[in-house]
Order: C-alpha cells, then structure tokens, then sequence
C-alpha cells in the first residue's frame, strides 16, 4: 500500500536520517541474528504487518514470524513475534517497529475496553478524527482491530456540520438547507448542543444528529424526540466509566476522541536471542 510505505519511509527517516552511526561503526554486516518481540502487559495486538513491513523496508530479506493474529488478546510475557536477518537490519529497524506496534496495540486494547462496556446495548463505537497527525489510516486500522468501527476519515468523505460551521452560517437550518441543494445525494450529519437544535435538524432533513456534551437528562430527551426520525450519535467526554450509562439511555452510535488521542503505549520489547555468525543459516 503506497500510503503505509510513506508513512514508514518518513518514520525511518527520521530516526534514522542518512545514517544509524552506531550500528554501522560497531556491527558486522555479514552478522545474522533472530529475535523475539515480547509483550510485557496485557493487550490486544495490532500492527504486526506494519513492524514486518519496516524491517522489509530496510532489508527485504528480514522475516518476522508472528505467532498469533491482530486482534488477538495476549497476556503480559507472551512472545508474539520471530525476527531473522542481518543483525544490523534489526537494530536500525527495531525502535521504528515497536513504535508502530506499541502505539496500534494501545489504541486496539483501549478500544475493545470500550466496545465490552457496549455489550448489550444497541450502540456502535465510533472513532473520530483525533488521531496523531500522519497516523490516521493506521490509528484508525487499530479502532477496527478492537472492535470499533470508522466515522469519516477527512473532511473529503463524509458530511458533518459542526458548532463553527453553523456560527458562520447562522443556523442549523441554514446549514443544512445549504448542503442538501449542493449535495442531495449524501448522508448529512449536524452537531446540536441543544434540544431545539435537535429539532431544527430534523425539520431541516438532517439524516443523523451529533449530540454533543449534552447533560444526562437532556441527552435523554434528545434521544426520545430523535427516535425514528434521524439516527443519534454521542459525543463529548465519553470515558470508560460513563460509555455504558449513555449507551443505556438508546443512542445508534457513540464516538470517543479518547481511544485515539488518549490510548497509552503497550510496553513491548525485542530482544536479539541468538546470533548467527558470518553466514546466514
């Protein structure tokens, strides 16, 4: 995928610039090794094909072995990945690897901490667009590998009038009378703050509504009025600890900035086990 090689060609790039000046003054270049990449806390892995595809990008011939599949929940010391090739490949490549997996898995494991607190309830999980600038198709890749699933990945591919947007325009109505005669074939999705935006929204045609950082009692109403006219959405300070109370009160979606910007780094470690000698075995 041309986009994930830029994004690791840039990753590379910076840390290794035009050189990795330790490995290349103390390492042979005819040295092999093998390694294994181990988790040290509990977590849903994600991005195993991104850590494969750094090594490659700076030696084809590395292989990475991975003992399980993304998505899957390991235990703190499991070992879930082999690495063979040039000694000095793995090293100028394993800092960059591990970022990338560290990082999804963090994101993957946080996010299906969300989606259990939805068990039984009708709401989906969404992500948003508060991801790590450049990161974005992998972030998001990271939602889907927990269990959630992707709101719009730009501004290019879906309709969403935001607060700014109706200030500038005047209205909720205004707004999204607006876009419909511009794009009438689109889903148009409007953020209220209010109930009587809520019901502005749906006389003007809004197709979803984006309930953001509404009081509990007020959500609820707004979920009430909105129930077979438009499909609602949550959003605003939506954590672990409240996701279920508002996905009991019946919104379709709720959308949480925090699985992305919020999800803290698995803690994962490559350790060379075994080196080969001259020629690779």
């Amino acid at each position: 995928m041309k986009r994930l090689d830029q994004i690791i060609d840039s990753a590379l790039e910076e840390d290794i610039g035009f050189e990795d000046i330790t490995t290349d003054e103390i390492i042979d270049p005819l040295l092999f090794a093998s390694g294994e990449i181990k988790v040290k806390e509990d977590a849903v892995i994600a991005g195993l094909n991104v850590a494969e595809q750094v090594f490659k990008r700076i030696d084809p011939e590395i292989s990475l072995s991975p003992y399980i599949k993304d998505g899957e929940m390991v235990e703190k010391g499991r070992v879930i990945a082999e690495v063979h090739g040039r000694a000095s490949s793995i090293l100028k490549g394993e800092r960059t690897a591990l970022n990338f997996l560290m990082r999804l898995s963090g994101i993957a494991t946080l996010t299906r901490l969300f989606v259990k607190e939805l068990e039984g309830t009708k709401a989906i999980l969404l992500d948003t667009r508060k991801t790590t600038p450049g990161l974005r198709l992998l972030e998001k890749y990271a939602v889907k590998i927990g269990g959630g699933l992707n709101h719009r990945f730009g501004l290019f591919d879906g309709i969403l009038i935001k607060d700014n947007h109706i200030k500038v325009t005047g209205s909720v109505k205004q707004a999204v009378t607006s876009i419909k005669l511009k794009k009438p074939y689109h889903k148009i999705e409007v953020e209220v703050k209010n109930i009587e935006e809520l019901k502005e929204a749906i006389d003007a045609g809004a197709d979803i509504v984006l309930l953001d950082n509404m009081e509990p009692k007020m959500l609820k109403q707004a979920i009430g009025l909105a129930s077979g006219k438009v499909l609602t959405e949550v959003s605003g300070n939506v954590t672990l600890k409240n996701i279920k109370e508002i996905a009991n009160l019946g919104p379709d979606f709720i959308s949480s900035g925090a699985i992305t910007h919020s999800a803290h780094a698995i803690d994962i470690s490559l350790k060379l086990t075994k080196i080969y000698g001259k020629e690779k075995e």
